[in-house]
């Protein structure tokens, strides 16, 4: 009876036994595929993302690399956060002196320019601050706060915001007053809520063309050299995370200055408008 009973016990735990190395090697196995996935996280901007851009650009890079990109479309200021953390594998930005920076510091080996566009100030159609005609931007600035209008700032340490907040500077202006309402949202809610308010607004011209609910709103003033907005991609530092997929992150870094890469962004276009204007050479 006792000899039985051992023996089916010794059964069972072999069974046990064989089922836990089986489930060890199928979660090994899983994790190996996993690890061997060819996607890469980018932190981009939500102007490239909002735009439709990636839309346009990702799948191309796909077919040709095999590689998904997986984007996190927040400011660049976070996107910086991101990358210094290593919760990211690469970057693509707007803001040349941060990028600068950031290489600097360690935190990238390479920042690359990719394209460019501009940015605009939107606001009412009748243009109370009477921004139309402003000789420059740091003129339309001025006039926005000399006629206390009311004006949306995206407030995220966005590319974006970090340009505008440069123009207020320039401008001489302090923009902490009550017509000045500092948002932190992205592009897209910004300018809705610069419609609601029939507020002026600083934006990327890419985003505002994609832009829909422009209720009362009208482009007022762009086309000062100030107002030029440059792109770059940031490889990350293997030294300091080395567990980034940083063959990946090069593959798709070095697509976007190719020829290819850069003939794919020319071809973007939006309600027939050319959006972003490549520059790598």
């Amino acid at each position: 009876m006792l000899r039985h009973l051992f023996a089916g016990t010794g059964l069972l735990l072999t069974l046990a036994g064989s089922a836990l190395a089986q489930d060890s090697a199928q979660d090994q196995s899983s994790s190996q595929d996993s690890q061997n996935e060819r996607f890469i996280i980018l932190a981009s901007t939500t102007s490239t993302e909002q735009s439709g851009l990636f839309d346009a650009l990702l799948p191309k890079f796909k077919e040709s690399s095999g590689i998904e990109v997986r984007v996190v479309a927040v400011g660049t200021g976070q996107a910086f956060e991101l990358g210094r953390r290593g919760d990211a594998d690469s970057l693509l930005v707007h803001d040349t002196a941060g990028e600068e920076t950031f290489v600097a510091e360690g935190y990238a080996s390479e920042r690359r320019d990719v394209m460019y566009n501009d940015f605009v100030l939107i606001g009412p159609a009748d243009d109370p601050a009477g921004i139309r005609d402003a000789g420059s931007a740091q003129e339309a600035f001025s006039r926005i706060a000399e006629a206390e209008a009311p004006f949306a700032s995206r407030g995220d340490d966005s590319g974006t915001h970090r340009a505008e907040q440069r123009q207020w500077q320039e401008a001489g202006v302090e923009a902490s007053v009550s017509w000045y309402r500092e948002l932190g949202s992205g592009m897209g809610p910004t300018l809705n809520t610069a419609a609601g308010m029939n507020a002026y607004v600083f934006a990327d011209r890419a985003t505002w063309i994609a832009f829909d609910n422009r209720q009362d709103l009208e482009l007022l003033y762009a086309g000062d050299e100030a107002l030029f907005n440059q792109y770059g991609s940031l490889l990350l530092s293997e030294e300091r995370h080395p567990h980034l997929k940083h063959d990946l992150a090069e593959q798709w870094h070095e697509w976007l200055l190719s020829e290819e890469g850069q003939q794919a962004i020319a071809d973007y276009e939006l309600k027939g408008q050319q959006l972003f204007f490549p520059n790598a050479d």
